[in-house]
């Protein structure tokens, strides 16, 4: 007996694999240094735990409304109305037990058989899997280091055709750090609304841009009815493992996210959502306070991994990764990420878990304390010297 012929299309999340080895590596009494996992190490801020808590106490243990608790949806309106310079009303939310079933839902609501599907390689590995899964047809936009990991808007042109059905966007972007600037993103609103074809945003990481201000396609003229804005909890306010994740929709497909919702999930954690209405309307002085250590963190990773001789490392203005190149090394990415795990104690990731345009570079996440990007730094150094 085989499994449906349709989940052959998924692929997995070597982040999770490399995680997978570092561990039993542990297990053995190996000392590794985690740089493979997009995870803050900062705790959850306290007053989200407490509401938390507090929710529990009070008795919010049961279903809520598979869209979302009301006062979450509006609280999160109030937000992205306040960050992306444009207004939107609670009942174009859905909340979900992370960013990303959005991705998934998203891409399904949209997406039919045959329909083709751009989206940016390198890039998070789940865009083309989902695509794969919803029958669509992926076709990959290259993104370049020499425009700091981004697309010139004529090779994105010359991708759209007739079929093309949805744009993959993430700015911040992960696994390069690279980011869209305003004067690209009118471009591609243009070409979305000339062509007619939907755009995810995947906008996680919008709270962790060090140099630039952050624009949104939601907030661009025309693009309120065809950008599926997905955003979350999880890196901004160090919430990984609650799982809160929400979608600022166009209004005629909250129906069709509410029902692949309702059929996979129900709902999310009520009290989670009550502690993600702390998260929002409390302090945001520990998302800041996170922020300048990942932007401390990037320049010191940044400026150490341009030292060692056959790497070379562009600064990410965003996300915590930084995305080396090391063309000039005799080991391909999947052989020199294999090579660092096993010989020097280095879990990160081979460009090419992100796509076929990512070879020839590693991805490191930062975000561990400047003591482990040291270590890791000098066993880095010292294992490509004996390359």
């Amino acid at each position: 007996m085989n499994p449906a012929e349709r989940i052959g299309g998924l692929l997995s999340e070597s982040a999770f694999e490399v995680l997978g080895k570092a561990k039993a590596l542990e297990a053995q009494g190996r000392d590794i240094i985690h740089l493979e996992i997009g995870q803050p190490d900062f705790p959850t801020p306290s007053h989200i735990c407490q509401a938390a808590t507090e929710a529990i106490a009070q008795g919010y243990t049961g279903y809520s409304l598979t869209l979302g608790l009301p006062e979450l949806r509006e609280a999160i309106a109030a937000q992205v109305s306040e960050t992306r310079k444009i207004q939107v009303g609670g009942d174009r939310i859905i909340v979900t037990p992370g960013a990303k079933p959005l991705l998934f839902f998203g891409i399904l609501a949209v997406v039919n058989p045959g329909d083709e599907v751009i989206y940016p390689d390198p890039g998070f590995p789940t865009y083309r899997s989902v695509i794969q899964f919803a029958q669509g047809r992926p076709i990959p936009l290259p993104l370049v280091e020499e425009r700091e990991f981004s697309f010139r808007i004529e090779d994105l042109e010359g991708l759209i055709s007739d079929k093309t059905k949805l744009l993959i966007l993430n700015s911040p972007h992960n696994p390069t750090g690279g980011f869209l600037p305003l004067a690209d993103l009118e471009a591609i609103a243009y070409l979305a609304i000339k062509h007619n074809f939907y755009i995810l945003a995947d906008e996680i990481y919008s709270r962790l841009l060090y140099d630039h201000p952050h624009y949104s396609l939601l907030s661009l003229p025309g693009m309120e009815d065809r950008t599926l804005l997905v955003d979350g909890f999880s890196k901004t306010y160090s919430m990984t493992g609650w799982r809160l994740g929400y979608g600022v929709m166009p209004q005629h497909l909250i129906s069709a996210l509410e029902l692949l919702m309702l059929n996979s999930n129900s709902c999310t954690c009520t009290f989670i959502q009550k502690a993600g209405i702390a998260a929002l309307q409390g302090s945001q002085e520990s998302v800041q306070e996170m922020a300048k250590s990942f932007q401390h963190r990037r320049e010191f990773l940044v400026a150490g991994l341009n030292q060692i001789s056959g790497i070379h490392c562009l600064t990410p203005p965003g996300a915590f990764y930084a995305f080396p190149n090391i063309k000039e090394l005799p080991l391909n990415s999947q052989a020199l990420a294999d090579y660092l795990l096993n010989q020097a104690g280095v879990a990160l990731l081979p460009g090419t878990a992100f796509g076929n345009y990512g070879e020839g570079y590693l991805r490191l996440s930062y975000a561990t304390s400047l003591e482990q990007l040291q270590r890791a730094l000098e066993r880095i150094r010292e294992a490509v010297a004996a390359l």
